[in-house]
């Protein structure tokens, strides 16, 4: 799984921050109150309610549209590849062919990533997302009608710009639509999606496994929700910020009325008024010269250099790990192994995923997340429950290790399985007991996974950066992800030829292992900390004793301290 923040021309991120150090949440301040229903203010005027609205639900949903077509469209071509047979020219696609098509889309996510923020400041969050469906379906197109590898493969790079553009886009357009408090909660519904599309690819092609030139329907479904995203999109409003900052100001008051339930027209004019002042740069000097200068203090700054040291290692190991081998390549690896339907197989793992990141919470917290989701109970998302209770760092110190022995449990049991004796390929079924171990040994690793790294990548990377280079931190850090995501597509299958299975497999379960020293040696836990708090941690070092003794010093704040932190971090969210 794959995503980010980005910083938009006037400096600003995904989360709604301006990067200069300001903040457009003040008036949320005002706007919102806790306990999620209408009640009474101190001077006895009605406050208005944060809980977010019936439409505030309708347009998180249909934006994650956009993350149910990344997850479909990285996760089909799995199914699609132990299938295509001679439908592309050759009897067979070699390995090569293969990680051509698969790595194809990681380039074009990572090209168009690029340009998706500067693109969305021009023309609008929502027609972006447009641009993204218009794309999907195109790429989809060229997939179901190629007749050739490089055609096929030309499609799958024209997918990756879609998946680049939703990837940074979706998460900007909730974040600037969300009330504050529910921020989190709103993106963490698209990254439900993207899961929940790897599942249903998965699903799909399973089922369409032995239909004549089935993976031709199977890449084409992609255009279908597109279409229909792209087709709901025109009654969807723009992103209240964006029409601020284009002088729009009567539309923004329209839509923010939507949002904010019980407001009153002051308290609109006090939120447009607030948006306004916060997203300006008063600073002197052009927006290049800025620009230039908070790129330099990433690098020279020796906290903001420990963060991006921080933060880049954690997308590598995420990526490194190589969880998306098996999102792009289960399937192939379930057919060498010898089951009927490898893409069948393959959807286990899928949804071991899936339920794995929507539900990594204790069986006594189910109901009570699952509700603070849907309602203001003021809980944790569900997804970060154990996180939050454990802390980033021991949850990392407990899983990588996971993944490493499923790794190395696979790459033992790919070693028993039977071969020719004559030619030394693989000859198993899916009932030999050691295929069964490599099916149980990739759930294990996808249980650890999804517990872990998978999720903590992007939360570790939300809490390192202060505001003047988080736009900058987070690109180059979501740069890595991609980055890393092209290299395991366009080798793994050599790899596997080369260094047979056992020995790939024992490659990834030894960087799996390089990842725990580096989480045991370098990374704090930041939670609960101010950003302020965190630069001044990572200024002399990378901070593991330092959080220990202010975590500690935390536990004996008073009340009225504690209530006062919360108000700060708040505006983290």
């Amino acid at each position: 799984m794959t995503g980010g923040e980005i910083t938009d021309l006037n400096g600003r991120d995904s989360s709604g921050t301006n990067t200069h150090g300001l903040r457009d949440e003040g008036v949320e301040r005002r706007c919102e109150v806790g306990g999620g229903a209408a009640g009474t203010a101190g001077d006895g005027q009605p406050q208005v309610s944060e809980t977010p609205t019936l439409w505030m639900w309708v347009l998180t949903f249909v934006s994650g549209i956009s993350g149910l077509l990344f997850g479909y469209d990285t996760g089909v071509i799995s199914g699609a590849l132990v299938v295509i047979a001679d439908d592309l020219g050759p009897a067979e696609l070699s390995s090569q062919q293969k990680e051509f098509i698969t790595a194809a889309t990681s380039l074009g996510a990572l090209i168009f990533s690029a340009f998706s923020g500067a693109l969305a400041d021009q023309i609008g969050r929502k027609w972006v997302i447009a641009i993204a469906d218009i794309v999907f379906i195109v790429g989809a197109v060229i997939q179901a009608v190629s007749k050739s590898v490089w055609v096929m493969v030309a499609g799958r790079f024209v997918i990756g710009w879609g998946v680049g553009l939703a990837s940074l886009i979706v998460p900007l357009y909730l974040a600037e639509l969300s009330p504050a408090r529910y921020r989190g909660r709103m993106i963490l519904i698209n990254v439900l999606f993207i899961t929940f599309g790897q599942v249903v690819a998965y699903g799909i092609g399973a089922g369409l496994t032995h239909v004549d030139a089935g993976w031709r329907i199977m890449v084409g479904i992609g255009a279908i929700p597109a279409g229909i995203q792209c087709i709901i999109l025109y009654w969807l409003p723009e992103s209240p910020r964006y029409m601020i900052r284009k002088g729009r100001d009567e539309d923004a008051r329209k839509v923010l009325f939507t949002i904010y339930s019980g407001a009153q027209a002051v308290d609109i004019e006090e939120k447009v008024a607030y948006i306004r002042e916060f997203t300006e740069d008063k600073r002197p000097g052009t927006k290049w010269e800025k620009a230039k200068n908070d790129l330099k203090s990433l690098y020279v700054v020796p906290s903001n250099l420990r963060a991006l040291i921080l933060a880049c290692g954690l997308q590598g190991i995420q990526q490194f790990s190589g969880f998306n081998s098996l999102m792009y390549f289960s399937a192939t690896i379930f057919k060498i192994v010898g089951f009927e339907n490898p893409t069948a197989v393959s959807l286990i793992v899928a949804g071991t995923n899936f339920l794995m990141t929507s539900h990594a919470t204790p069986p006594q917290n189910l109901l009570y997340s699952a509700r603070a989701l849907l309602t203001n109970d003021g809980g944790k998302c569900i997804t970060f429950t154990i996180v939050d209770r454990i802390g980033r760092r021991r949850i990392l110190i407990g899983t990588l290790w996971g993944c490493s022995a499923g790794l190395i449990l696979c790459a033992v049991a790919f070693h028993y399985l039977p071969r020719d004796p004559a030619t030394g390929e693989i000859n198993a079924t899916g009932s030999n007991r050691w295929a069964i171990l490599i099916l149980v040994s990739q759930i294990i690793y996808v249980m650890f996974y999804a517990l872990g790294i998978g999720n903590i990548a992007w939360v570790g990377q939300s809490e390192v950066f202060p505001y003047n280079v988080r736009g900058f931190g987070t690109g180059m850090a979501t740069a890595t992800n991609w980055g890393a995501n092209l290299i395991l597509g366009s080798t793994f299958l050599t790899m596997m030829d080369r260094m047979t299975p056992s020995g790939a497999f024992g490659f990834y379960a030894g960087l799996c292992l390089l990842g725990w020293f580096f989480v045991l040696l370098l990374f704090p836990d930041l939670s609960g900390f101010t950003l302020e708090e965190v630069a001044e941690i990572l200024s002399t070092s990378f901070g593991i004793r330092e959080t220990r003794r202010r975590r500690k010093a935390l536990r004996q704040l008073g009340e009225d301290e504690k209530r006062a932190r919360l108000e700060a971090l708040m505006d983290r969210v």
